[in-house]
């Protein structure tokens, strides 16, 4: 993740949550008062987003240190310490809910990726995120889904050109429609032109499309259109894929096959933080 972008979105997210003060916090202990906190995970699954565990503390907080024990991308399983964090309890409470918030959202969107790349069982063929993302969250979505196994479809409307079904309407066919974007943008942006029909796709191949998707077909449909496009054409198959029907596009033969219920359904990894007053004991290793 972007350091900068990083650092920006955790500050507004903290600012959000917290205020101007943490009334409760700051009413039971005092300032300096020395706490410890075990970040612990409840469940099993693949962990992401520790990184902003030092992060907000670090804002919060520079005097506050934290020792991460896995790395993102992780298999983890219920029980295990992710992370502790050692420093005054007051900022070590304030920033809970935000860091929480986060890291198990991006743990449950790695966890899903990394499950349905286990269920394709096809490595010549990417799974990939889509543009449905939670708005301000997208950085963190996108880099869960790598943290699974799976790749960024583009990251914004800027990031390329993607011709659907609305702007073949408006165009009056695929062909104009890729004419046009020819015509006003670079040759380093690729252009991408969603199909549903076998006269599409030949259409969008004679037309010079980079990317073709299919939308919405089936697998013997996938397989079918498939044949009518170059190797040079990079192909992607998307809409109406779920978990349970994944397997069946395993031989299809296309080269990315985008899920929008990696970022859009989440289901959150279960992880808490255990707060306790005082420094944390030494052990005897460490005496």
């Amino acid at each position: 993740m972007n350091k900068l972008k990083l650092r920006n979105l955790v500050q507004q997210f903290l600012i959000e949550d917290i205020g101007d003060t943490d009334i409760t916090s700051e009413s039971i202990f005092p300032p300096k008062q020395p706490g410890h906190g075990v970040f612990i995970a409840k469940d099993s699954g693949v962990v992401a987003g520790l990184e902003i565990i030092e992060e907000a503390y670090m804002l919060l907080n520079p005097s506050i240190t934290v020792e991460v024990f896995f790395q993102d991308g992780d298999q983890v399983r219920g029980g295990d310490v992710l992370a502790e964090a050692h420093g005054p309890i007051v900022p070590l409470l304030a920033g809970e809910r935000v860091i929480l918030n986060l890291i198990q959202r991006m743990s449950g969107i790695a966890t899903i990726t990394a499950r349905s790349v286990s269920e394709l069982n096809n490595p010549s063929i990417h799974i990939c995120d889509t543009r449905k993302t939670t708005p301000g969250l997208r950085m963190f979505d996108k880099y869960a889904v790598t943290c699974g196994g799976g790749r960024n479809h583009r990251f914004g409307l800027e990031h390329g050109v993607m011709i659907k079904d609305n702007h073949i309407s408006f165009a009056g066919s695929i062909t104009k429609a890729v004419h046009q974007v020819r015509e006003k943008v670079g040759h380093m942006v690729k252009i991408e032109v969603e199909t549903e029909t076998k006269e599409e796709v030949l259409e969008a191949v004679e037309a010079g499309a980079d990317i073709i998707m299919f939308d919405n077909r089936s697998p013997a449909e996938v397989i079918q259109f498939n044949k009518y496009v170059p190797d040079s054409i990079i192909t992607e198959a998307s809409g109406g894929i779920t978990l349970d029907n994944l397997a069946t596009y395993q031989h299809t033969g296309v080269d990315y096959i985008s899920l929008g219920f990696l970022t859009h359904s989440v289901t959150a990894l279960d992880i808490s933080l255990q707060v306790k007053p005082g420094p944390k004991k030494s052990s005897a290793k460490e005496q």
